[in-house]
């Protein structure tokens, strides 16, 4: 296995962890908005830390240690900081509409996008057979949406651009991410991933704070009242985050964010295992499709 798709994949379960923990933060009186600020607040600390001590030690290895961020580095960590703020934020809103369930749909193009963007931005074109499992595995990954007894979906066209508009902007971070590290030059990729992860998460603090000050005042303050409770999201948001740029350093965004949908199926799983929800045939299938679009995948990356 390429060390990529174990990373990625690991990147998936430390992410359903991430979501499990900030299901239950619901209940600490935190807002949707607060409970991801929370992420951000506690994680960018932990990665500048982080990044300073790998840097420390490759130049005690002998190595250059900063790698030169030029101004297309920043520029890239901003864009897809804010791309990801965003497409979360399009995400948070579809659950207000009706059709919510056509719009989770829609967010999932997310892999085809970030294939098309890696082929026209970074002139890495995916193979057929690559796209073909990428496509297969949209099939489960849409079986896998689905709420519990939907049988018939009809189309809503807010819920849908919502759904467009996250999976966009979730595509065009992970591009983002991956011209990031690439920009930093030849230092290794861990290197490059947690230098890239610390810019992106000091970024995405700054901005979500402002929007917090700007549409839900307090929200800040009760996010670092509830510290204990909130440290953990910005602990394992970060190793996950780290993961995921790990494997962007390594390998084409389209591949890895391809093989990161098994986090569906970790979820689906760790719904069964840890809060006894029941897995429907629909749901199995899902798990099946996406498994095998996986296996293909890395057969033909």
């Amino acid at each position: 296995m390429e060390p990529w798709v174990a990373i990625a994949i690991a990147a998936s379960a430390v992410q359903t962890a991430r979501f499990l923990i900030q299901k239950r933060l619901r209940g600490a009186g935190l807002s949707v908005a607060g409970a991801s600020f929370s992420r951000f607040l506690f994680g960018a600390p932990l990665a500048l830390g982080l990044a300073a001590a790998v840097l420390l030690a490759d130049r005690g290895q002998g190595g250059a240690g900063w790698p030169g961020a030029t101004a297309a580095f920043w520029g890239w960590a901003a864009l897809g900081g804010i791309a990801q703020v965003a497409g979360t934020l399009a995400t948070v809103a579809l659950f207000s509409t009706r059709a919510f369930a056509v719009g989770i749909a829609f967010t999932k193009t997310e892999t085809v996008l970030v294939a098309l963007g890696s082929a026209v931005v970074l002139a890495e074109a995916v193979t057929l057979p690559a796209l073909a499992a990428i496509l297969t595995g949209l099939v489960g990954v849409a079986l896998l949406s689905l709420p519990k007894g939907a049988d018939g979906l009809a189309l809503d066209r807010r819920a849908a651009t919502l759904g467009l508009s996250a999976g966009a902007g979730f595509a065009l971070a992970a591009l983002s991410y991956r011209a990031a590290a690439l920009s930093l030059g030849d230092g290794g990729a861990f290197l490059r991933a947690t230098v890239t992860l610390a810019a992106v998460l000091t970024i995405q603090t700054a901005v979500m704070f402002a929007l917090l000050a700007w549409r839900e005042p307090g929200e800040t303050a009760r996010v670092l009242r509830g510290w204990r409770s909130t440290v953990p999201v910005g602990l394992t948001g970060m190793l996950g985050s780290l993961m995921w740029f790990w494997a962007f350093a390594l390998e084409n965004a389209a591949h890895v964010r391809a093989v990161g949908q098994v986090e569906l199926a970790f979820s689906v799983l760790a719904g069964a295992l840890v809060l006894g929800e029941r897995i429907t045939w629909r749901e199995g299938a899902g798990i099946a499709i996406l498994g095998a679009s996986v296996v293909a995948l890395v057969m033909v990356a």
